[in-house]
């Protein structure tokens, strides 16, 4: 099919005006001018009209589809068996979809629902976001979202559990190098669970698999673990301490050093904060975020959706969140792109417009790089070439 007419984003703030994309089957084959590319299209193929924006699928870099979002979601889990918990997940699935999502990081999973999941969506028996799955966290006896069932002492019981989850399919591992709030009775959020050397027989697990490896990791001293280890992404990079916060630019600049993505997971609800840690620390909290951008940290974008109060179509409310920070509307698009597929490992395949990359796209009312909140006016939505509408659909010719 071909989609004409539209304003296509084809780099960072670049607009390709009258432009054309033309899809043949799961991948892009042709972007350019209208009349560039109805050369290249035959006669029979759809064309669509289309007078406003085309961008890459939006990928949510942080996700639980496990979780429900609710006041307690980690009741609501334990109370839930695999099968009801699966058809609520592919529900949670289309609505990041037809929000704009194409791609997702789930970063927590329970009996390898995620993957089922995944494998549903793959076989387009499930419309939902391309999945990137950790499967099951590696947390301590008793750590953060031990009820997950990854909980692991020493190396051995380490490097099994990835071992494990690669066989399942996993295309991320996630460590929860701290303790975490959703965990009543686990460690405290800033508390380091794994040492150096556990931390490090992880990502030489599955580093040697070809696989990236996240860190949950609030903490201060926790932060500079998975540095020292060499994982792949930090997620949330608080800086907690017993009693406040510890920015430490020297962690932040080996971080920049080894380009190390961090993905603070930002709420939909972030304006909430200052009511819950007071203005004060809220601020504190806002302006690492700035401090690590303006030091050259790559920060992608993720929501944490599923737990308290962030759910599956809030990626543009967090979004919103650079804004305040002052990022230009064209890094925090890139942020939710370009810049997260690479971080995910699929910066060769998806996030772009061009050809050979999946045709993931999102079709919006209205121009994202001057007013942000045009992500919200979604028309339809491509993924790996499947078209799902949400509004009005594209006129069709």
């Amino acid at each position: 099919m071909l989609i004409t007419g539209a304003r296509v984003l084809v780099g960072t703030g670049t607009y390709l005006e009258n432009g054309a994309v033309l899809i043949e089957g799961d991948s892009i084959a042709a972007v350019g001018t209208c009349e560039e590319v109805e050369q290249q299209a035959g006669p029979e193929v759809p064309r669509f009209a289309f007078d406003g924006a085309v961008l890459p699928g939006l990928i949510d870099a942080h996700v639980h589809l496990i979780f429900d979002a609710g006041a307690d979601p980690v009741s609501t889990l334990q109370g839930s068996t695999d099968e009801v918990l699966l058809e609520d997940m592919r529900r949670r699935a289309e609505q990041l979809l037809l929000s704009g999502v194409t791609t997702v990081r789930d970063l927590g999973d329970r009996d390898g629902l995620v993957l089922r999941l995944a494998a549903e969506i793959r076989g387009s028996r499930t419309p939902g976001p391309r999945i990137v799955s950790a499967g099951t966290p590696a947390t301590t006896v008793g750590g953060h979202c031990h009820f997950l069932g990854g909980e692991v002492s020493g190396e051995v019981q380490i490097r099994d559990l990835v071992r494990r989850n690669l066989a399942a399919g996993a295309g991320v591992i996630k460590a929860m190098v701290t303790g975490g709030g959703l965990t009543k009775d686990g460690p405290k959020s800033h508390e380091s669970q794994f040492t150096v050397e556990e931390l490090t027989a992880l990502v030489d697990e599955a580093h040697e698999a070809g696989v990236p490896v996240a860190a949950h990791a609030h903490g201060a001293d926790g932060i500079a673990t998975a540095v020292a280890a060499g994982v792949d992404t930090i997620e949330h990079c608080t800086w907690l301490t017993g009693d406040g916060l510890d920015f430490r630019p020297d962690v932040v600049r080996q971080i920049v050093d080894q380009d190390i993505a961090v993905c603070p997971a930002v709420s939909p609800h972030w304006r909430m904060l200052p009511r819950f840690f007071g203005e004060e620390r809220a601020s504190a909290m806002f302006d690492q975020v700035r401090r690590m951008a303006e030091a050259g940290v790559r920060l992608v974008a993720g929501t944490d959706a599923g737990v308290q109060r962030s759910g599956f179509d809030g990626l543009v409310e967090a979004l919103s969140f650079y804004s305040h920070l002052g990022l230009a509307n064209a890094s925090i698009i890139d942020m939710a792109t370009s810049g997260a597929a690479r971080a995910l490992g699929l910066g060769s395949s998806t996030g772009r417009i061009a050809p050979g990359y999946s045709a993931d796209l999102v079709l919006v009312d209205g121009d994202p790089l001057a007013d942000l909140d045009a992500l919200k006016n979604v028309t339809a939505v491509f993924a790996s070439g499947r078209r799902h509408e949400t509004t009005t659909a594209p006129e069709q010719k």
